[in-house]
């Protein structure tokens, strides 16, 4: 089974690579970039539950007021510690 999760194409060329993470596939844009002086674009298809559950409560999708402000991910800003 292939542990690479993250894949990378460029539209300029036929660069296609596959990856273990998003940091490593972030270094492999940016060297792809510089070489090439190819722009690339690049989307997230999918990711784990947290990862979904995580962003949706802290609101990262852009509309205002669609955080969670009850989620336990948040409870780091209300701390007194």
């Amino acid at each position: 089974m292939n542990a690479d999760h993250v894949v990378i194409e460029c539209r300029n060329c036929d660069l296609r690579e596959s990856f273990p993470n998003l940091g490593q596939a972030r270094l492999g844009l940016a060297d792809h970039e510089s070489t090439t002086g190819h722009d690339i674009d690049w989307q997230i298809d999918r990711v784990d539950a947290g990862v979904e559950r995580a962003g949706a409560d802290a609101g990262v999708c852009g509309v205002d007021g669609c955080e969670n402000p009850d989620s336990p991910l948040l409870a780091w800003q209300s701390s007194d510690g």
